[in-house]
């Protein structure tokens, strides 16, 4: 994933190839200074500690981003939210691509369900987490979503939100605890 740059040429600073500007320079330097510390814990926390394998990640996740600025309208600058996402797929496709496909006997496959799936029981269980987490705040919903969906740390949660980690905390504690509130009956759900 690491391109050497090239000593016999001048290396392009722009995000299309047309030519050399100082401010592509800026907005990649930026981009790096801003991004790279939370973008690293991120992945490393998704592919449990291969430090230059993140690195990879984290420098084609900027790339990708400082790529895309020239066709987005001016003054657009990619969120934190927004490069979590490119790296979370960037990972995802690595690791589709590294899976090793084993072949498990089917007898062993029947062991491990001993409940039968019952669609209509997810679609109802589905339906009441929709409802129940539209009730909540948006802030609340929010940090549910950044720390349970995306699975991101509470300090990776709170730089891509733009709040304190704290905060996250707080957030993550009263929307559950309201949702446990409202919904007694579903405890395992709310939790």
């Amino acid at each position: 994933m690491r391109t050497p740059t090239p000593s016999t040429a001048a290396p392009s600073s722009a995000p299309d190839a047309g030519g050399a500007t100082p401010s592509g320079d800026r907005s990649i330097r930026r981009l790096y200074e801003e991004h790279h510390g939370p973008l690293l814990r991120y992945v490393s926390s998704l592919i449990r500690g291969d430090r230059q394998r993140a690195e990879d990640f984290v420098q084609e996740t900027l790339v990708r981003a400082w790529q895309s600025i020239a066709s987005q309208p001016p003054g657009w600058s990619p969120s934190r939210a927004w490069l979590m996402r490119v790296a979370h797929n960037l990972v995802i496709d690595w690791s589709r691509r590294e899976r090793v496909h084993t072949a498990i006997p089917h007898e062993h496959t029947l062991d491990k369900h001993l409940e039968p799936v019952d669609p209509m029981s997810q679609a109802v269980q589905r339906r009441f987490m929709v409802h129940a987490l539209s009730r909540l705040s948006h802030p609340h919903r929010e940090v549910l979503f950044y720390v349970y969906v995306l699975g991101c740390t509470g300090p990776d949660a709170a730089d891509a939100l733009g709040i304190p980690p704290g905060t996250v905390k707080s957030r993550t504690h009263h929307a559950i605890r309201e949702l446990r509130r409202r919904h007694p009956e579903h405890t395992l759900a709310a939790a």
